[in-house]
Order: C-alpha cells, then structure tokens, then sequence
C-alpha cells in the first residue's frame, strides 16, 4: 500500500512543481535581425522573464559576439521594458573572418535576472567595401570579450526558444514512454510465465499489464500531438517517431484482438502469450532504433542523445526523475486495478487458478 501513496505524492509534486515553477530568463528576438558593417544600428531585444528596467547594483552589459574571440559591446542602451532593452551598436568595417556574412548572438547580462541569450540573433554582412574588408580587423571584436556573466539562481527551468512553456510537457509527455516501457516488459515476463506454467493468473496479469502499457502510450502519444501542435505548428507531421510509436501501439493493439479470436480460452491465452514475445522484440527498434537511423524534429534524433545539458538540467532533473517514478507507480496501480478485475470475473465464470 505505502507504493500507492508514494505515486500520489510524486504525481501532486510533479503536477504543482511543473506547472509552478518559472523559467529562466530568455530573450525570444531582437529587431532588426540583419545589419551590415559600418552601420550604426539601434537593436531592441526582446525578453522573457527578464528585468531589464528593474534597478541592480551593477551595470547591464549587452553583447552581440561571434564566438568567445570577437565580441561587439553596445555603445549605449536604455530598458523601454522589464522584457524591452534598446542598445545602440556601432559595426566594425571589417568582419573577424573571410565571409560575406556572419551570425552574430545576442547576450544581455543582468545583475539579477542572469545571462539571456539567443544564438544567431543577428545576420552582419559585409558591405561591397573591399578596401574596408582588407583593413586589419577593427580593434573592437576583441576589446570587450564577454566574460564575468551572472548565473541566475533559484529554482527555476531553462528557457529554450520555440518550446517555452511548453518545456513543463517534459514531466508529462517524456515518462509515458518509461511506463510504457516498464509496462510492457513485466506483460512479457507474465506471458514465459504463462507458456513455461500455463495458469489463469500468469495470463491475466499479461494482458493486464499490457493493457495498462497501451493506455500509456496512447497518453503519450497524444501529448506529443499536443507538445508538436504548439512547436512545430501541426499535430501530427509524419515525423518518424510519431510514425514508429503508431506502428508499435497497432502491434500491440492486434495483442487484444487476437486473445479474443479464439472461443477457447486456453488456446487464445497460449498463442496471445507467443505473440506477446514479438510484439515486444519488435518495441524497442521501432522506438528507440529505427527513429535514430532517420532525420527527426524529436530530441535524440540520427544518433544524438536526448536529455544533454542543453535539454535537461539539474533543476528539470529534480522534477523529471520524481515524475517518471510517480507515473510508474500509477501505471502499476492501474494494472494491479485490472488484474483484481478480471480475477473476480475468471471466478465468477468458473476459470480457476
């Protein structure tokens, strides 16, 4: 029992810490986005969560810098806004590489709300100058180099462009996945079970268990749907993971219908337990192999691992984990919810262990 209350525990914290808890601060654009060298160009970047107009005890500094090598200070700036900053930028002649154009990103460092950044904020070109691109480079790539930047501290979650809030989804959508998982490998065991010691209970827990795993796996499923239809602008793109986790979730879907093909109940249990061991060979490289082998809009696509530094930090960690235990709990739950069930159906039919 003390497992039952242990889900509810984690599932209230995962629910009120990630809905609650706010998001670093960010910048979501600046304007104008493209320049050229030479120009005296007046930028104004856009915040989130930030505090720009809010008084701090040391100077705001605002950067747009190439790498950690050549960076452009602002020659002046004043906050319109708390999420509103103007600064003023005097372009060098000469870009710091041999190109026509380079992006340059936008770093603003406030005392009290942090570092904000937003990579390849700005396009420079370089003007049809070729006396001005021979020129040695311009002293000021390298006299104001960002460094000494403020770190925001508290409880709080990455900001990340394009996801925004929608990055709390993480604790709902992402753990599906690992029930799903788990679900699905203790259905598999109870069907060798059944096939090595063909007895009711090893049967019903199976088809328990993995009822309860395709429960998790349509939430999760429609989540990601919900997650995609905000980030990538539609529902449902034909994005390989979208198309593998359909693919698995029909196999196992085709479980159900071929237990209840057959009127004898033995025979139906036995060839659902043998089918039950392919469905679920057949579940990892749909989920986990074959979406890496092709381009996808998911994290941890063609080989990269999900869940790196820049899409799980510490702070999600302390929330994720807690999630993904919570949701396992109830996933059990439910399924041993399902398995009281059909053992007092079975009874009542006359089907005894």
């Amino acid at each position: 029992m003390w497992w039952k209350a242990l889900s509810v525990v984690l599932l209230v914290y995962t629910i009120l810490a990630g809905l609650l808890v706010p998001l670093k601060s960010g910048i979501e654009r600046v304007n104008p986005s493209f320049a050229e060298t030479g120009d005296t160009v007046s930028f104004q970047f856009h915040g989130y969560n930030t505090f720009f107009a809010k008084p701090a005890d040391k100077p705001v500094r605002v950067w747009l810098y190439y790498d950690k090598q050549y960076a452009l200070a602002a020659n002046s700036h004043r906050a319109v806004s708390d999420t509103i900053l103007e600064a003023v930028f005097v372009m060098p002649k000469n870009l710091p590489e041999s190109k026509q154009r380079i992006a340059l990103n936008a770093l603003v460092d406030h005392p009290l709300a942090g570092a904000s950044l937003l990579p390849a904020a700005v396009s420079l070109g370089q003007k049809a100058d070729s006396s001005a691109s021979a020129a040695p480079l311009a002293a000021v790539w390298t006299t104001n180099p960002v460094e000494n930047v403020h770190v925001q501290t508290g409880f709080s979650f990455p900001y990340q462009n394009v996801i925004y809030e929608s990055i709390r989804n993480t604790y709902f959508h992402v753990p599906m996945w690992f029930v799903l998982l788990f679900l699905f490998t203790a259905s598999v065991v109870y069907s060798i079970r059944y096939l090595r010691n063909p007895v009711p209970e090893n049967d019903r827990r199976a088809m328990a268990y993995a009822e309860a795993g395709l429960l998790f796996g349509a939430l999760g499923l429609f989540t990601g749907m919900v997650w995609a239809n905000y980030t990538w602008g539609k529902p449902w793109s034909n994005d390989i993971k979208q198309l593998m986790t359909a693919v698995a979730l029909l196999i196992y879907l085709a479980y159900f219908i071929l237990r209840r093909s057959f009127d004898e109940y033995e025979k139906g249990a036995r060839l659902a337990a043998v089918y039950n061991i392919f469905a679920f060979a057949s579940l990892v490289p749909l989920l986990y192999i074959v979406p890496r082998m092709f381009a996808s809009l998911h994290p941890g696509a063609t080989g990269n691992p999900a869940f790196g530094s820049q899409d799980l930090d510490n702070t999600m960690r302390m929330v994720f984990y807690p999630a993904i235990l919570g949701w396992t709990l109830l996933g059990f739950w439910i399924a041993d919810l399902r398995i009281r069930y059909q053992r007092i159906h079975d009874r009542a039919v006359g089907l005894e262990d």
